[in-house]
Parts: structure tokens; sequence; C-alpha cells
């Protein structure tokens, strides 16, 4: 659980301090006197006496770096110290959780269980005034997840808002998810088939699948025009022209989320990863204080439309392109999201701390953020241009058409695409960019 970070027991405090705070507001909004946190429990498989991987409440990892103890729960009262109810079952089956150790334990109370009925007796009794966030297979007894609004919007709201200690997570995730990626490209170098980068990828990371944030992405050739491809096919293809991967890493319950392309010659697609790139850069020195994401997103399209009429895809201007939904049938899904305890973490719609949504631009359902950019917020940058033949047929049948150069975007549909993308936080001067700083330092 401990991990020799030499700012955790500095770090730690004040992120509790500030949780405290956040939740005491809430609950006054909630008109409750405890919050009340379920880990979670593990979900059998349908018919089988098997689990899915489990995956903790983010919640309950918000306030300490557990995330492999289902059954437990966490008490918060304001005014009092929050209380660790922890089960470790006895259980000579499975692998049970260690003894709570390390930096954070104590600032908790905590109390060992052994079954997860157990919990009941340690839960406040009136639970009509505990707001109690989790799912509802964690119930116990009568206290049964109830998921308050006002509090989960308020709560939500403001974990866009990282601490030092969060940034601190986040920072030692990025440098895993580098190195790993470093090994990945490694294997592509040498030859090696999807599934084989993917093992490459896992133990440089020395996580497994299920420790992963989310599913691998490793894409040869054609098949970096899937987004979310995870096929991971075992032999390699005849000819290697490219290789997209968007893969990540998990540190204390916060994740990284990286992608990067790459080009088996120097040829016309290197050429354009290199001003993929480029263009990238430039999105993510706009990570700034008042920076609307939905408008950083916009000028996104503006400028990847320059690269297809630069590099001989489109004749037509660049506000026509985007106009037109042209530059959509190339760069498809929005420019980020925002990044913490989830890799696509919540409020990125949000209005306020009392709710209400912010509306996507006109043309864009995939963007995942729409809030104004401010101090403390960590979003990812992955602006893409790709070879999608389901979108490339819908474009052929509209009159823009006739601006495409067809001949051109044919010769790269073997290539699939490319995307690049960085992980950023917003500061009150110049954004810190966790992912190529992770990878200097590697």
């Amino acid at each position: 659980m401990d991990h020799p970070h030499p700012d955790l027991h500095r770090l730690y405090p004040p992120h509790i301090a500030t949780l405290q705070a956040r939740t005491a507001a809430a609950l006054e909004r909630a008109g409750c006197d405890h919050l009340l946190i379920a880990a979670g429990r593990a979900h059998a498989q349908f018919l089988d006496d098997r689990d899915y991987p489990f995956c903790a409440n983010p919640h309950f990892k918000h306030w300490l770096p557990v995330t492999k103890a289902p059954g437990s729960w966490l008490v918060i009262t304001p005014g009092r110290r929050p209380k660790l109810v922890y089960l470790q079952p006895r259980d000579y089956w499975h692998v049970v959780p260690e003894a709570p150790a390390g930096y954070w334990v104590e600032h908790f109370d905590i109390a060992i269980i052994r079954d997860a009925e157990a919990a009941r007796a340690h839960l406040p009794k009136n639970t009509a005034r505990c707001a109690i966030l989790g799912e509802t297979n964690a119930a116990v007894g009568d206290a049964a997840p109830n998921n308050p609004q006002a509090v989960i919007d308020y709560l939500h709201y403001q974990r866009s808002y990282k601490t030092p200690y969060e940034l601190a997570m986040m920072r030692v995730a990025s440098k895993i998810g580098a190195r790993a990626h470093r090994a990945a490209e490694a294997a592509f170098r040498a030859g090696e088939a999807e599934f084989g980068i993917h093992i490459a990828y896992m133990a440089a990371a020395m996580q497994s699948d299920d420790d992963l944030p989310y599913s691998n992405i490793i894409a040869l050739n054609e098949h970096a025009a899937v987004l979310h491809y995870t096929g991971h096919q075992h032999a390699p293809p005849a000819h290697i022209e490219s290789f997209l991967i968007d893969a990540g890493a998990s540190f204390h319950g916060y994740a990284a989320d990286i992608t990067r392309t790459y080009a088996t010659s120097d040829g016309e697609f290197h050429a354009l990863i290199a001003a993929l790139e480029q263009a990238q850069r430039g999105f993510c020195a706009q990570v700034r204080a008042k920076q609307s994401y939905p408008e950083l997103h916009i000028h996104a399209h503006h400028v990847l439309a320059g690269l297809l009429k630069e590099h001989g895809f489109i004749r037509m201007s660049e506000e026509i392109a985007v106009e037109s939904g042209v530059s959509s049938a190339f760069f498809p899904h929005g420019l980020g999201h925002p990044l913490g305890l989830q890799v696509h973490d919540v409020a990125g719609f949000q209005a306020s701390d009392r709710g209400g949504t912010l509306a996507r631009p006109p043309g864009h359902p995939y963007l995942r953020m729409t809030r104004t950019l401010e101090p403390g917020m960590v979003v990812t940058i992955e602006p893409g241009l790709y070879f999608i033949d389901m979108l490339l047929a819908e474009l052929k049948a509209k009159s823009a058409a006739k601006d495409v150069d067809w001949n051109r975007v044919d010769a790269f549909r073997k290539y699939g695409g490319i995307r690049i993308e960085d992980n950023v936080v917003c500061t009150q001067a110049e954004p810190e960019n966790l992912t190529r700083d992770a990878f200097e330092a590697v």
C-alpha cells in the first residue's frame, strides 16, 4: 500500500482536510449528519462462480490509497476523525487485503471486520441521517446506498480541483505509463505482434490487465482506425506500417492516460505524425485558466483542417471544412476529458456544484468536457486524424466530397490513424504537462 514518495507524509494531511471541508458543505446541503462510502463488492459473473475484477468506488479511494478491499466502508462525520471499517475476511481461497499500513493510517480510526455484514455494527445507527455513496450490492442491513444528488453534485464538482497530494499521485502514474510506453515502442520496433507489445507494456508497468485504468489500445496498421481497438492479435501483419498505442497506468487509485503514434518509415505518414504532434503541443500550451474547453476543441478542428489541407487531403478552406463537418470525418472524437480517480473523470459537463449541464457545441456529440478550465483541473489533450472506412464512406456521399483527394485518402487507409495524448494540469500560470515531464524523466 505504501510507496517511498518523499512528499506523501506532508501532502496527505492537507488533502484529508480539504475532503473534510467539502464533505461538511455537501452534507449541510443535503441535510445529513454523516457520509458513508462503501468501497463496493465484487460482482459475480452470470451463471458462474467467478467474479468480475473488483473496481473500488472512486469516492472511497479519494480518501485513501486502498483499491483492493471490497466490503470496506468509510464513515465521515464533520468534526470527527474519519473511520475506516476494513474487511479482512477469514479466507484461504483468495488473497486477503493486507493490514492497513503507511503514511495515511494515523488519520483514521480503524475497525477490522472479518465478514462484510459485520460492517453494519460500525456504521451510524440512524441511517436516515446518512448520505450513503455506493452501488446497491454494497448494502449491509438497512445501510443501503442512497446516493443523494445534492451530495453527488457537490463532491463531483469539487473533485475537478486536484489537491497537491492528488497531483503527486498522478505524476507517479504518469512515470509508470511513460516507462511502459518506452517498452511498448521497443517491442513495436522489434516487430512484435499486438499481443506481444501488450505483454511488454504490462511487464514494464508491472501492472496486469486488471490493474491498468483501462484496456490497452495496441493497434498496428489499419487497426488504429478503430478508436477503442482492443483486439491484440497474436501474429504480426505481413507488413507493419504504423503503431498507435493508447495505454495508461494506475497509482494509488489515480490514472494516467497516454497515447502515441509511430511510423515504420520516415515517409509521408511520419511527416503527418510530426505535424499533428506540433499542433498537439500548441493545444497543450493553451490549457490555461479561463480557457473554454469547447472553444479549444473547436480551435483544434480548425488547426487539424489546416493540416488536412496542407498535406493534400482536402482542397477547401479550414472554415468550410469545419462548418461542413468534413473535419469531423477525420477527427470524430473530442479533444479530451477530465482525468483523475477515473479515466473519464466526473463533472466534465457540470454547470456548478449544484448540478446542471453545460451543453456540447452543436455538431460535436462526443466531446467529454464543456467547462471552462480553472487551476487544479487535469485534462487530456488528444487530437487525432483517422482514416475510418465508415466515416469516409459517409463523407463520400456528401457534396463536399468533390474537394477531397480520394486517391490520397485511400493511400493512407493502411495506416489507420494518428492520436497523440498528454495529461495536462491547469495552474495559475504555465500548464504542467504530466506526460511530457514523465517521458523526460524516464
